[in-house]
């Protein structure tokens, strides 16, 4: 079977891949807040697939595997500056670019310190929930057609790539009140959406660094230094 394959057979017949609507980047503030809990319906039926067969952590291969053999590891070697392919000698960006040593560096130890907390948080991940990627009605259903960054994580990822590609919509604070509606806890919620959120934060802040786009790396800069706060007032 084929990538796209595997995975369907580990989702629910509930998640749509080939849905019907429009981009949900067109959704407005009002209209999001509206359906949001459709949003966290879908991406958390995605986490309740049974991944019993499959291994380890990180984006999945052409052959439906994952690279890594914990959390860790796969946190950690994202940023690894030897990987052959676009990340190779990445660093030098710190000379060349807009990207700032201390300010990575500061997180990147702000992600490392709370990697415990996600350890043995395995969970099929969609990776990729910005809103240009995902499909809605707007009232009654949302679907998810891209799957080629899905794999395995703390399924906290998906809500944290939310709120990074827009932080005003205030993914975390609209999700602590969906869970308590329904019930649902979810251990060490501080400390582990900020693991996923620094990791995701600095990654995407050096891909935006890599193409000179400097108003975006400001945005990304704001939202992660202000995350901090945001999380633990809840």
């Amino acid at each position: 079977m084929g990538k796209d394959d595997v995975i369907k057979s580990m989702l629910s017949e509930k998640v749509s891949m080939t849905p019907d609507g429009f981009v949900a980047d067109h959704l407005s503030s009002k209209q999001f807040a509206d359906c949001h809990e459709l949003f966290f319906d879908g991406i958390l039926e995605i986490h309740s697939s049974d991944i019993a067969g499959v291994e380890g952590y990180g984006e999945f291969n052409e052959d439906c595997k994952t690279e890594y053999g914990t959390c860790g590891e796969f946190l950690t070697d994202t940023f690894a500056d030897g990987k052959e392919g676009y990340w190779y000698n990445w660093r030098e960006m710190f000379d060349t670019t807009v990207l700032e040593r201390d300010f990575f560096e500061k997180y990147f130890k702000e992600m490392a310190d709370r990697i415990p907390y996600c350890e043995g948080q395995r969970y099929l991940v969609y990776n990729n929930t910005f809103f240009a990627n995902m499909i809605t009605d707007g009232k009654t259903t949302v679907g998810f057609p891209d799957w080629s960054r899905s794999g395995i994580s703390d399924f906290l990822l998906d809500f944290v790539i939310m709120d990074l590609n827009k932080p005003y919509l205030k993914i975390p604070e609209l999700l602590v009140e969906y869970c308590k509606k329904r019930d649902i806890v979810i251990p060490d919620f501080h400390e582990r959406f900020l693991c996923m959120a620094y990791y995701k934060g600095i990654d995407t802040l050096r891909w935006h660094a890599s193409i000179d786009d400097t108003e975006s790396c400001m945005s990304i800069m704001k939202s992660i230094s202000e995350l901090k706060n945001r999380i633990y007032a809840l």
